[in-house]
């Protein structure tokens, strides 16, 4: 049987992997990022940025910074002239496909309920 302590525990524990998750994924900019390359699984600097309305360079440069020490995207650098750089998701960076699709589906209709489209 499950006690107040018990449950105030489990509670507890879910409210820090909540706080845990948002503050890898925070900011106005990460999700966009993320499933730009989750949905064409590479994707280059220039491709992103132009996946996302209104990122400046400076921002995305950061973003993907802290998604790779995150280790949700991977860098490749390719020795092409000039030099590419591939971004992809790591197999820990796929397990955010369900709820990048969940989000997805979740605005689209939520934009339907605020503005009936």
């Amino acid at each position: 049987m499950m006690t107040c302590k018990d449950f105030e525990k489990d509670h507890k524990k879910e409210m820090r992997a909540i706080q845990d998750s948002m503050d890898v994924l925070n900011g106005k900019w990460k999700i966009a990022v993320i499933s730009s390359i989750c949905y064409y699984n590479k994707r280059r600097f220039s491709d992103i940025l132009g996946d996302i309305d209104g990122i400046s360079n400076k921002m995305l440069s950061k973003e993907l910074k802290e998604l790779e020490l995150n280790k949700l995207i991977k860098r490749t650098v390719l020795d092409t002239q000039p030099v590419t750089v591939h971004y992809e998701l790591t197999a820990h960076g796929k397990t955010l496909q369900t709820i990048i699709n969940n989000l997805t589906d979740w605005g689209i209709k939520h934009r339907k309920v605020i503005i009936g489209k």
